[in-house]
């Protein structure tokens, strides 16, 4: 797997399984733009990126609960000028916002984490879109999770219309280059299943960096069949991957 000459854009890679993503694939040769909110872990990961002898990345924080259109073209113009095309997109930042009942759910909160978790994703993702669909591969992956049951509110929701979503776009790209996957991780020790069970014996949960040899091999054109058999349109179970 290489990614040489590749350039990648990671959202979330302040933390978990976005962060471990961004060193799998700088470390097979790609060119990362790494996404967060939170400035000095972004640029901590830049470092250790740069420190390793890996293609040096890109930073770009944007707050994706006040993420708009604008801000979106704005990305979508500096990529093209920096680097020309995208190679790769993840839509992997997410948030968990509350565990609470329907009833008592915080109309505000629920706004919140619906813009995070959905509508930033649906937005970042069109605006890449023309940066993507080149002569060349390129990938489209969204890290997929499903919480249908009580107490997960707008966070099983939102990830709910990030799986549709996906399927959607699937749908409407299968003629092009542009090769659209989902990674459903399972249980994994991250700040946000933390916050989710606290109490949970951690022991026994894959790692980030097991994730990120996932991701990345989706993100390649190496991913593009798995098994014998084309990966477009599909989501992937962790175990399937491993």
């Amino acid at each position: 797997m290489s990614f040489t000459d590749k350039t990648l854009l990671i959202t979330g890679a302040s933390d978990g399984i976005g962060r471990a993503t961004a060193l799998e694939c700088a470390r097979a040769g790609a060119t990362v733009i790494i996404h967060g909110r939170t400035v000095p872990k972004l640029e901590k990961l830049y470092d250790e990126i740069v420190e390793a002898g890996y293609p040096q990345p890109a930073i770009y924080p944007l707050d994706f609960e006040k993420i708009s259109p604008k801000d979106c073209d704005t990305l979508k113009e500096t990529i093209a000028s920096e680097f020309g095309k995208l190679d790769g997109l993840y839509n992997n930042a997410g948030w968990l916002g509350a565990s609470s009942p329907i009833q008592q759910y915080d109309v505000e909160l629920w706004h919140r984490v619906i813009q995070i978790n959905l509508n930033a994703t649906f937005m970042l993702t069109q605006a890449c879109l023309p940066l993507l669909n080149h002569d060349d591969n390129s990938s489209i992956l969204f890290t997929i999770d499903d919480k249908s049951s009580a107490y997960w509110g707008a966070y099983g929701v939102s990830k709910a219309g990030v799986t549709s979503f996906m399927h959607i776009l699937a749908d409407e790209l299968e003629n092009t280059r542009i090769n659209v996957t989902g990674l459903n991780p399972g249980k994994v020790k991250t700040v946000l299943r933390t916050r989710a069970y606290p109490a949970e014996d951690t022991s026994g949960l894959k790692q980030p960096q097991d994730v990120a040899k996932a991701a990345a091999l989706l993100l390649s054109d190496d991913g593009r069949e798995i098994n014998g058999e084309k990966s477009y349109g599909r989501i992937f179970q962790l175990d399937e991957l491993l």
